[in-house]
């Protein structure tokens, strides 16, 4: 038995004992509003304190990491007894919850909120294609790059800042590293850093095509020699960033990577000192990860109308300019940020639509059924990173090895194929 089938029996008993002693009254006194999304302390108060402001009911907003989510929500649901009225979570998180019945249909929400404006192919994602809406689409982001002015003197001669090529990026980094005599590139490599999804949304499409067949191909033997080459240039402190604010303030990093929440702060308190651009584009185009959050109500919710009354507030077009200025993500609905909104988070607005409508982007979609393994998945590419880059091993080897993990947790979990991999009958296959 694994750790989280351990955590899964240990919480239904858990949870059972619990739920004993809770009066069906005290549940639905509030709406328990559990989300994997803005769980850092700042982000989280932010949201009971501003973005829940002016809801009438009263909402109790816990957070807690996907795989903990995961397990949370199944566990309730075989227990029979839900305390989760209300569900946010990013896309590939809630479709792991739709085959065992544990979200609830809401095509009365989805008519509800139809003259909000969002996008039909939103929408249709909430469906998982099944005809029914399982969740209404919340917010949405990406990752980009950040630099500070200090680093545009040495670009390479000709390089357009907006549409620079992986090439590009490292002759900058070496460039740097040789005037300022240390390197000034980060990642967000560190223990809670979102640097796996730099692999899968963003060096994997844009040297290989795909993310899961494209694994162990030639491309992908080439992709991570040429990462090792740029990583000679990126400052050794990355394997211990978390967030790439911190060390763009304190010019620790003169250029980063990371999820538009993560340097949001560093953009609303100096936007002066920085631009925004869209990550590198390599040989298959200029690979980006949309990152969608849904809401979605549990089977058996307790209090299934506050949700639906707080679903109808989060997606409000006010609330989502608040959750923008405040949290950096943005709307998914029809909603016009204002002119006077942060020169900050101006910043980000601007890189999110140039890496939307740059004319070679290619989406990679957040890893879809995963279910429990999503962080196992995650490893594959990190593993691989640390063999390859880190500790220098030989890249076809790792591949190979690396390889065969991958390839059992997609027969294990059966997921299918997503973008841009093309899709597949079954499990996807690491070709």
């Amino acid at each position: 038995m694994n750790a989280i089938s351990r955590l899964t029996v240990a919480g239904l008993a858990g949870l059972a004992a619990a739920l004993a002693f809770v009066p069906a009254y005290a549940q639905q006194q509030d709406v328990v509003f559990l989300s994997t999304q803005l769980r850092p302390i700042e982000e989280a108060q932010k949201v009971r304190e501003v973005i829940l402001k002016g809801f009438p009911g009263k909402v109790t907003y816990l957070v807690e990491e996907p795989p903990q989510f995961d397990v949370r929500m199944r566990a309730e649901g075989q227990a029979g007894r839900r305390t989760v009225s209300l569900a946010g979570a990013l896309h590939g998180e809630l479709s792991a919850l739709q085959p065992s019945g544990d979200l609830q249909a809401i095509d009365d929400i989805a008519a509800k909120v139809k003259d909000r404006g969002i996008p039909a192919n939103l929408m249709e994602l909430g469906r998982f294609g099944t005809g029914k809406q399982v969740y209404i689409p919340w917010m949405q982001a990406t990752y980009i790059m950040v630099a500070n002015k200090k680093a545009l003197q040495y670009l390479p001669p000709g390089a357009d800042i907006d549409s620079l090529t992986y090439d590009q990026l490292e002759a900058w980094g070496k460039a740097m590293t040789d005037k300022a005599g240390k390197r000034l590139i980060g990642f967000p490599a560190g223990p809670k850093g979102l640097m796996p999804r730099f692999f899968e949304g963003y060096l994997y499409p844009s040297f290989t095509g795909g993310v899961v067949t494209t694994f162990r191909s030639p491309e992908a033997e080439q992709m991570w020699t040429k990462f090792a080459a740029l990583w000679k240039y990126v400052t050794p402190n990355s394997t211990s960033y978390d967030f790439m604010q911190e060390p763009l303030m304190g010019e620790e990093v003169w250029v980063a990577f990371d999820h538009v929440a993560r340097v949001k702060e560093a953009l609303v308190q100096m936007p002066q000192d920085f631009v925004t651009f869209p990550a590198p584009a390599g040989p298959k185009g200029r690979g980006y990860m949309p990152v969608i959050a849904g809401l979605a109500i549990p089977t058996g919710a307790p209090n299934r109308d506050g949700a639906v009354a707080l679903i109808e507030h989060l997606t409000k077009p006010q609330t989502q300019i608040v959750t923008a200025a405040e949290v950096g993500f943005f709307p998914v609905v029809k909603a016009e940020l204002p002119a006077d909104l942060s020169p900050g988070i101006k910043l980000i607005a601007s890189a999110v639509a140039k890496t939307q409508n740059a004319p070679d982007a290619l989406p990679a979609l957040l890893p879809v059924g995963l279910a429990d393994k999503g962080g196992e998945f995650n490893k594959v590419y990190f593993d691989a990173f640390q063999r390859i880059v880190l500790r220098g091993e030989p890249v076809k080897e790792v591949l190979e090895a690396q390889a065969g993990v991958l390839k059992g947790i997609m027969e294990a979990t059966k997921a299918p194929c997503w973008a841009p991999d093309k899709p597949s009958q079954g499990a996807c296959p690491v070709q």
